[in-house]
Order: C-alpha cells, then structure tokens, then sequence
C-alpha cells in the first residue's frame, strides 16, 4: 500500500451509490488515509459523472480531509497504481434492466435484475467488461484488490476468480447487512447482540443466528417475522409476500429476501406483470427514482448523502465496501457476509467455487467460516443454482448459443419451452450492442426476422437506448 495514503478506483463512478461511498470513506477516514479518489465512467455516462463528481468534492471539502476526486472516461488511466478498485457499473445503464425484465414478462416469465432470465443477460453483459477490467489491473496495478459489487456479483465475482484468474477478489452485497441490522430488533436485541452464519450464494443465501452465549434463536427471529406490527426487513425492491412460515420453522434457517421468487414464484409473478402491466417495472420505477436523486445531486449546497437515496434499493452497498476495504487495508478480521472462493466452507458445493458465506476479512482477503452440510432440499436448489451459474459463465465468456439455451432450461424461474426459446431470442437482439461475443448468432436471428413483442422494449431500441 501507498505510505502516502490510499488510491481508490471507482470503476461506474457516475453510480448514484457513488455518495454513499463517499460517506462510507469520510466516516473511516482517520481508519483508511485516502490520498486521491478517481471515478470512472463511459461517455454515455458523463452527464451523470459530472454530477456526481462535484457533489463527491463537495462531501470532502465539507470535512477537514485534503481528498481530490479525479474524474476519468479512460479506465487505463484511472488504475495506474491503485490500491483498491471497486466496480458498480451497469452495461447498457437503466434501460438495459428494464429490458430484462420487460421480454420475460411478454411471455408471462418473471422479468427481474438478478434471477431468471433477466439475471443471466445482465451477467452476459457485465462478464466480458470485467474480465476487461482484470486484464488492465494486471499490467497497470497488479497489487490492488478488486471489491465487487456490481450484479449479479456472485457470477461475476467466479468469473474474476476462475476466467480472470485474479485471486485478490471480493464479492459484496447489501441483502446481509440489511439482514444483521434489521433482524435483532425482532427479539428486542440490538446490532452487535447476535451471531450470524450465512452459507449460499449471491442472493441465494440462509442464515443461522444465535445470540452472545451460543443459543440459536434463529426459530425465535422467524417467529417474529410473522408478527403484521414489526418491519420484516425486507430490502425495499422486493415485494412483501411472506414465506410458509412451516417451512421455515422445517429447515431451521432464514432465507434471504430473493428466495421469494423461487418459494413464492406464483405470486411474485402476478405482482411483477401486476407492475409491468400498470406503473412499470421496477427498473422504469427506478430510472424515475434516479433522476430525482440526480436534480437533488446539481444542488451546490448539498454536501452529504440526501435520505432519498435509501428508496434507490441497494442502500448499504456502498457502506459495505468500504468496510471491507478498511477491514483489508488495517488487517481488523472482522466478520462480514461476502462472496468468496469456497474453500470447503459449504461442502455441497465445489472447493473452488464462489459462495456467499460469513467470512474474516483482514490483510489475506476473506477467509470463510464453515458452514457444513445443507439439507436435501436446500442442497438440491444450492447445486442446481450453482451448475446453471457456471454454465452462464461459460455461454458469456464463449459466445455459445447451446449452453445459453442450457442455462435457459436450468433455471427454476424460466418455463423451458418455444417461450424460452423466444425470450432468449429476444434478449439477445435487444441486447446487441453489449453482447460482442453473440455477434453471429444475433446477426442470424436478424436474418431469420426475430423481433421484439414488448413496445416499451421496441421503443427503447428505436430512441437508440
């Protein structure tokens, strides 16, 4: 590390998190001396960087720090000699989710940013950019650790590790933290009282939870969560349909906020094309969310993260990573839920996969806490989950059209028949400028004359977005 303070890379700068970051770093600062701070974006993204960038000045010229934020369209320039990059980018911005999720639910599938079919397009998208990313750091900062949390971060996270072959690599999301900090309060505890042990992958996990004398009282927080008077916890982009509280009290566990749509796919579905059908998708919700955070960002007065951007869905993002980042840099080996490399962790699964487990996390990266076996049930969808992860990565690093129809058929939320085809198909003409690795097969599905069913979609592709 840099005697003379720390060089961080923000790889998406232009991200609306970007000031949760900023007060993530601001807060630590007398923890993580940070010398210069560098934001990175596209040129489609400038607008929105140069936003961004001046109210990220303006939060540090607010404290005493001498920080200097560097803002950048050329990624090369950026890495020279970073310590820490962190990546939040999204290929093909808004209007690639809202893609994602509006041709599955065409074909009434669910449509949604990380699981189904929406899921493994935006991995397609984001696995060449950051196996990109990795070759730069290689030759421009090749000592620094890449923090991830861009989605689906355990795909992408396994594609750094395995196809990048870049070991210093850690996968983060929200989802836990939100988890640790909401659940105590259901059994009148507080942050810091109880013990969690999470095993699964990126937004496919379960926790254990016991309190400061080793009771488990993971039954006592599922009790709870039943209760109509208390807040379940639940992230803000998921809608609220409760599990079988039978099968939770079964498997002993708690299940993250995503397993609605695998447990409670019905309904989950009839909200989704509730959504699609009435006020829009998510992503079209979010895209109005956004552009008020970013008039509230040109204020030259506000200087410190405004409390809209908690609606934005991912809060604690941000805040997590600079955890980690402070956990790496003064070796603190604490404990935080990450995707890591397996390493025996959760034994169902192989040793050099990435998992989302409690881990330690100090100057060696992440060493992960065992978790041990799972039951038949929770092992039986772990595994499926995971194979139809790896094939997606292998269709998105080759470019092979079979084992994306593979994954296509795997996964649990996609309804294998002429409509999968048809969506895939779709996706994947939506998505041809992001998907290079497709080219011919996109350029035959043109000439067959596959075409979009959602206008909202063709709308978007005619505007050029």
């Amino acid at each position: 590390m840099n005697k003379e303070g720390i060089k961080l890379v923000t790889i998406g700068g232009g991200s609306s998190y970007t000031p949760e970051l900023m007060e993530g770093f601001i807060k630590r600062y007398d923890e993580l001396p940070i010398r210069e701070i560098w934001l990175v974006d596209i040129e489609d993204g400038r607008e929105k960087l140069e936003i961004v960038g001046a109210m990220a000045q303006r939060m540090w010229d607010a404290t005493p720090h001498n920080v200097k934020i560097y803002l950048s369209y050329d990624r090369k320039e950026a890495l020279k000699d970073a310590d820490f990059v962190t990546t939040q980018f999204r290929v093909g911005l808004l209007n690639a989710r809202i893609k994602d999720e509006r041709i599955p639910l065409s074909y009434g599938m669910l449509g949604q940013e990380t699981n189904g079919a929406g899921g493994i397009f935006k991995a397609l998208r984001t696995i060449p950019v950051i196996l990109e990313i990795v070759e730069d750091m290689k030759k421009l900062c090749p000592n620094a650790w890449l923090i991830n949390f861009t989605n689906p971060s355990g795909m992408v996270t396994e594609t750094v590790l395995k196809y990048g072959k870049w070991e210093k690599v850690i996968g983060l999301c929200n989802v836990p933290i939100t988890s640790t900090m909401k659940e105590p309060k259901l059994i009148g505890c507080k942050e810091g009282d109880l013990i969690y042990k999470f095993a699964g992958l990126n937004h496919f996990h379960w926790h254990k939870v016991f309190d400061l004398k080793g009771n488990d009282v993971t039954l006592d927080i599922i009790d709870a969560m039943y209760d109509p008077n208390v807040d379940s916890g639940i992230p803000a982009n998921i809608f609220d349909v409760k599990f079988f509280k039978e099968q939770l009290v079964a498997m002993k566990m708690i299940p993250c906020g995503y397993h609605r749509y695998y447990y409670r796919e019905q309904e989950m579905l009839e909200h989704s094309l509730e959504e699609y059908n009435g006020i829009g998708t998510r992503g079209q919700q979010v895209k109005q969310t956004e552009s008020e955070l970013f008039e509230l960002y040109k204020d030259p007065n506000l200087d410190h993260k405004p409390e809209q951007l908690t609606k934005r869905g991912g809060t604690y993002y941000s805040d997590a990573a600079c955890e980690c980042i402070n956990a790496i840099y003064n070796n603190k080996n604490v404990p935080m839920v990450v995707s890591t490399k397996n390493n025996g962790a959760v034994v169902d699964l192989p040793a050099d996969s990435i998992v989302e487990v409690t881990s330690f996390i100090g100057s060696a990266g992440a060493l992960p806490v065992a978790f041990g076996h799972l039951e038949s049930a929770e092992k039986g969808w772990i595994q499926v989950m995971k194979n139809m992860e790896d094939v997606v990565e292998k269709a998105a690093v080759t470019g092979d059209y079979g084992l994306l129809l593979q994954a296509f058929i795997l996964n649990p939320l996609i309804t294998a028949g002429d409509d999968a085809v048809n969506v895939l198909n779709e996706l994947l003409i939506a998505h041809k400028a992001y998907l290079p690795q497709f080219k011919d097969t996109i350029e035959k599905l043109e000439a067959d004359g596959v075409t979009i069913k959602d206008e909202v979609v063709k709308q978007l592709i005619k505007e050029g977005l």
